[in-house]
Order: C-alpha cells, then structure tokens, then sequence
C-alpha cells in the first residue's frame, strides 16, 4: 500500500516599499515627493514573516531614501514597473496549486488618465501604484486593470492570495509630521506608454470586463479594485481619502495601516479571521486618523495566512544582559524595522505559552542604541520579577493607550494678515495654561504630537488631529480674544484625551469570533459596508448581537457620540450594568440616532463589549463637550462589589479605571498598557454609523 503524504502549502511573499522617489515634477504640475516609512514598513513586514511564518521565498524591492541623489539598492532591485511586473511573475510561476502568496506594497498610490476609454468612460482614471521613477515620462504606472490581471493568474492557478496597499489614491497637504502617500495635485494627465509587460491589451480588457460581470465600468469607480471573492485586499483608505504615515510606538515613522496591522499580528488571537484583524485596524487608524477609513475586500472570514494563530508569536531573543545599567541586548535592530520607542515583554528561557498566567520576567523599552542586528532596551522600573538570562524570549507589547497625550502649538508664519499676528499671544496662552488646567493630562510636544492647537482664520482656536485635520463639532467655536478661551481650549483637549482613550479600547481574545455584532434591518440583514453606514436623525435601524460562545457573556454597548459624550446604552434591561447573553443567545436591538441642535452631520461610535467576568463599563462615560467631568467613586458602582476598590485586581476595570481617572488630579500613570492575551477574558466589536439631519 502507498502511504500517501500530506503536503503543507508554502508561503510566498511579494514586499515593495518605495521611500526615495526620483525628483522632479511631472509634465502637469503634480508631483511625487519621497516618503520615509515606506521602507521601513517592508523591513517590519520581512521580519514578522520570518519570524513567524517561515516563508518559502521573499521577493523584495525597495527604494531607501538615504538623502542621496539615487537609492543605494542595485537596479535590479529597484522597484520600477519593469521589476515590479517581473517580480508578479515570478511568484505565479514558481508557487504551485494552494500555496499561500502575500503581497504588501507601501508608497504612493495615484491616479492617471485611463488608457483604457473603453473601459473607463471618459473623465474617469485608472488607480495605479507609482513606481519609483515615475517622473519620466517615458515610464509606467502599474494600473489597476493590470494589477487585476495579475491577481486573476494567480487565483487561476490555485493559489491563495492576500494584498495590502498601504497608500492612496491621491495626495493632499498636512501640518506637523505627517505624510500623505500620494500625487501632490491633480490626476497625472502625462502621455505614456500604452502597452504592458503583464499581457496583451486584449487579454487585460477580457479579464476586467470578466471580473466585473461583463460591464465595462466597475460598481464603484474609484475603489483600487472590482469587488472579489477570491482573494483578501485590504486597503488604507477610502478613494477619496488619504493614507498617512507617521510615528506611533517610539520615534519612527510608519504607515498607519502597516503599524496597527503589525501591532495586532504581534499580540495574535486563535482563529484570527481578516475581518477580525480588519476590524482592529480600522478602530485604530479611525481614533488617529478622521480622514483616513482602511477598506477590506474579499474573503473576509478566511484565517490570517490560511492557519490558526494559536501559539504563532513574534519573538526575539536577550543577547545580553548588562545588569549594572539595567538593560538588555535583543536581536533584532533597525534591520528588522525597530524603533526607538518600541515596548518588549520578557520571559523565563523555553516560555512557549505567553498567555496572561505567564507573567513576563520584565518590560523593557528599546533605546537609541540600536545597530542593523541588535537594539538595546532599558528595564522599566519597577517592572523586574525575575532574572532575565540569555536566551530569554521577548514579545512587543501592542502600543499602549496613550492617558497623557502630547499637544503641539502650531503657528502660521506664512499668513501676514493682522488677525494672525496675534496668534503669538494666544497660543502663548494656552501653553500657560496647559500645566495649570490640564492637571498633567496633556503636556506640549514639538515632535510626535497627537493633537495640534492653532488659530483660524475668523480668530477662532482650532484643535485639530496629528496631522492637522480639525475636529468637527467642537461647538461652541473659541475666540482667540475672550478670557478664558485658552483655558476652555486645554479643558477640552482633556476632554478628547479620555474620549479617545474609550475609543482606542480593543482586545483580540478567544472570544472574538464569537461575539457576532452587525447593522441589520428587522429581518436581520446585515446593512451595506460597514464603512459607509449612513443614517438620517431618526431613521430606525437595528443592532444585531449574537453570543457564538459556549459561556455566558455580559454584555455593554458603549456609544461614543457625535457631541464627544459616551453613555452606556440600555440595550435589554434599563440601567442594568450589563446584559447575560446565554450560549447561542442572539437579539436585535432596535436603534435611532439623533443630532445635538445645530448639528448638520455627526458620528456615532458604537463600542460592544463582551466580558466572561463583569466590569465597570461606566467608569467611561463622559459628559457633552464643555460640561465638568465628574470624578467617579467606587460606591458608584455597588452593583458588582461594594467591597471592591477603584481600579481592583481585575485587569481589565485596572485600565478602565485609569482612563476614567479624576481629571483634576494627575493620571495614575502615562499610558494604560494592554497585553494582548487570547486567553484574556473580554474582547469588543466597533460599528460607526454617520448620522446626518433631514
């Protein structure tokens, strides 16, 4: 008798990262400016995969931006459209019938001037990803008609596919340290080659009008690509929006959809699904960034490379132990993308288990001492239970929630106008006041700010997020000139400091997948995108909970609201901390959203948390903009323990309780650190909804 074989799938990789882009500006004006995380990105991307994945073979091409006149890679790693084509290619030719292939590209996305008429109608572009030298004229955009072609032969010959984009369609302008991966200006109109090295013209247009059903035009024009099951792409962001990069966890910056994607795949949970990971993502991207929405298309419910993520963790190694400076040499540097900044969890050598039980020996935070192979991080006080050995293993700790929060003075000194002369004056203001008012919650930053104070144009304060984009229904509006403005203005950066410390709240856990939230109508069918979810003041619509576990789960829906207050909602039994939602148990909750007076547009967050142990979800709620925050008490919340003191022993009300802090007395501590364990009892569902007024 034979004995036959199961064969494991390979993992194939496809990573472009493009940093330095030619200079220059193309025949219409626009222009490409180089970038600084790209790279970076793609180093990170290279590492986690090695390290937890093992790929068969990577495929790599990059474009460093050293501030030298060319990139120091060799041509034939450059990522042209020339190299980019041939490196497609050569993963469909090489990967066989259900292995796995990955692809991640960082840079600029843009638009041009379609080259395919037929099939775009006129005035519509073709979306593309811009290769490094794209300022010649005599060079291609990889088009999204060829970028389909590509992944069809791949889903052809049986392989199992995964995109991630991490830029735009188009570019814009931003204050601060923020980037856009974009064409600076209008769709390139440039004359350019029309043929293609992916396949005849006609075997492009078949494949495009066979994706899209036989239409010419796609059902939404503008999206990188027509919807398909057939394999994952996720997205930065919405066709009219931006992708931004920027810094996060330390002094480097990075896409935002590659970090928060990275920061959820190093804190796995078992039977991570794409929507799951989406889901995390977006919550994540959205609390930063207003005007940037991650897309997910395809296979949705698919596992994350094909494979349960129980016991799949990044980890590094202790080189070193230097005990007289309190530090440790890990073995991974710049190489592998790390930053200053970055938070490791340490463990006892052979630790394969890094489930919550397992307390880490220490944390440890990398320094600036970091080479290509090797950083060194110091020991946080206070943080040592153990001795750390070489050999020991180290996991990053998901990026904490920041409970102080670094605000950044913007001043206009481009603007000559007498209004904005006194703009010196009242920033001035608020820097005084910010230690007297903000009681140690925000605190001024040149660099790696989270929020931006200015002054507009009508005299007015604006606060605005990291990248400048002013926050809507700050009501009412602050006049430079009044008394205490500068003071109402830190009161509220207070204010939006706990709101999106609420916001920010996410977990993977064992429980992820079984807790099932969705938009529905009355018959339980889920609403359209859950990113484009839009509803008119008072139009009735249903939130759809249903308890897949085989335990009880109390159940809190949280809504964090348009005027910048969050109430808990009373989903089945009024003023009841929470709902027991029994195995299988499922209700729909009907739902209707309304604006403050005056409100044109707003937006609702919707935060479902599903706990095995109770926990004081109401410690999170905030007043309206611009009413006092109440200080709340234990003796607030006799329901669960009378005897159970602010911030007890239960992990989860200890980060409750430290984002809830008294904002008239110093945060307990800097930042609300979350271990991201599967086996942690809790976990959360997001749904946004877009309310506008009749």
């Amino acid at each position: 008798m034979t004995e036959q074989t199961t064969q494991i799938p390979n993992l194939y990789a496809l990573l472009i990262g493009i940093d330095y882009y030619l200079p220059g500006q193309l025949p219409d004006g626009g222009y490409y400016a180089s970038l600084g995380g790209c790279v970076r990105d793609i180093k990170r991307v290279e590492d986690y995969l090695k390290k937890t994945q093992k790929p068969k073979q990577i495929f790599k091409l990059t474009s460093s931006n050293t501030g030298a006149t060319e990139p120091p890679e060799p041509k034939e790693q450059l990522p042209t459209y020339e190299n980019i084509v041939a490196k497609f290619h050569a993963i469909t030719e090489i990967a066989q019938k259900d292995d796995q292939v990955y692809i991640h590209y960082s840079g600029h996305g843009g638009r041009a001037k379609t080259i395919y008429p037929e099939l775009k109608g006129a005035g519509q572009p073709d979306e593309a990803l811009v290769p490094m030298d794209i300022v010649k004229t005599n060079e291609r955009y990889l088009r999204d008609v060829e970028i389909a072609t590509l992944l069809k032969k791949m889903v052809n010959k049986g392989l199992v596919v995964t995109v991630v984009f991490d830029s735009c369609h188009s570019g814009g302008t931003t204050r601060g340290d923020t980037a856009i991966r974009g064409l600076e200006g209008e769709p390139d109109t440039t004359s350019r080659p029309t043929d293609s090295l992916v396949a005849s013209r006609e075997e492009l247009i078949n494949n495009w009008l066979e994706i899209t059903g036989g239409t010419a035009r796609k059902a939404n024009a503008g999206d990188w690509l027509p919807e398909s099951r057939d394999y994952v792409l996720l997205a930065a962001c919405r066709p009219s929006e931006y992708a931004y990069e920027s810094v996060f966890n330390g002094k480097e910056s990075n896409g935002a959809l590659t970090y928060w994607m990275l920061d959820t795949l190093n804190n796995p949970s078992p039977d991570l699904t794409y929507k799951s990971l989406y889901d995390r993502v977006y919550a994540k991207v959205q609390s930063q960034f207003q005007t940037q929405t991650p897309m997910l298309f395809g296979e949705g419910e698919r596992q994350v490379f094909g494979r349960s993520y129980a016991n799949v963790h990044y980890t590094v190694n202790v080189l070193n132990v230097d005990t007289a400076r309190n530090r440790v040499l890990l073995d991974a540097g710049s190489a592998q993308g790390l930053g200053e900044g970055a938070r490791f969890a340490i463990y006892a050598p052979g630790t394969t288990d890094f489930s919550e039980k397992n307390k880490p020996l220490a944390i440890a935070q990398v320094t600036a001492d970091i080479t290509p192979a090797d950083a060194w991080a110091a020991i946080e006080p206070d943080s040592l239970r153990g001795d750390i050995q070489q050999a020991s293993p180290a996991i990053m700790l998901s990026a904490a929630i920041a409970l102080v929060r670094r605000v950044r003075l913007f001043e206009k000194k481009d603007d000559s106008t007498k209004l904005m002369k006194s703009q010196t004056d009242a920033l001035t203001a608020v820097k005084a006041a910010i230690p007297r008012t903000g009681k140690g919650w925000v605190e001024l930053a040149n660099e790696g700010e989270h929020y931006q104070v200015a002054i507009n144009a009508s005299g007015e304060y604006e606060i605005c997020d990291r990248n400048g984009t002013p926050f809507p229904n700050l009501r009412p509006a602050l006049l430079a000139s009044d008394a205490d403005a500068a003071q109402n203005v830190v009161k509220r950066l207070v204010h939006l400091t706990k709101y999106q410390a609420a916001q920010e709240l996410e977990n993977l856990s064992v429980l992820t997948n079984k807790l099932v939230v969705q938009l529905t109508d009355r018959n339980k069918k889920p609403l359209a995108d859950p990113t484009k979810q839009t509803l008119q003041t008072g139009e009735n619509t249903f939130l759809y909970i249903k308890n897949e576990s085989n335990q009880d789960l109390n159940v809190v829906v949280m809504d964090l609201q348009s005027d910048w207050a969050i109430s808990q909602l009373d989903i089945l039994e009024d003023g009841a901390p929470f709902v027991t939602f029994n195995p299988k148990q499922e209700e729909l909750i009907p739902l209707s959203f309304k604006l403050p007076e005056g409100y044109q547009e707003g937006k609702d967050i919707l935060k479902v948390f599903a706990t095995v142990k109770p926990a004081k979800f109401r410690w999170l709620e905030l007043p309206s903009l611009d009413k006092p925050i109440q200080a709340k008490k234990a003796a607030s919340f006799d329901e669960y323990d009378e005897n159970t003191p602010r911030g007890g022993g239960d992990p989860l009300d200890k980060l409750l309780s430290a984002i809830s802090a008294d904002p008239d007395e110093v945060p307990p501590t800097r930042e609300a650190q979350q271990v991201m364990s599967s086996n942690r009892g809790w976990t959360t569902k997001t749904v946004t909804i877009t309310v506008k007024a009749n």
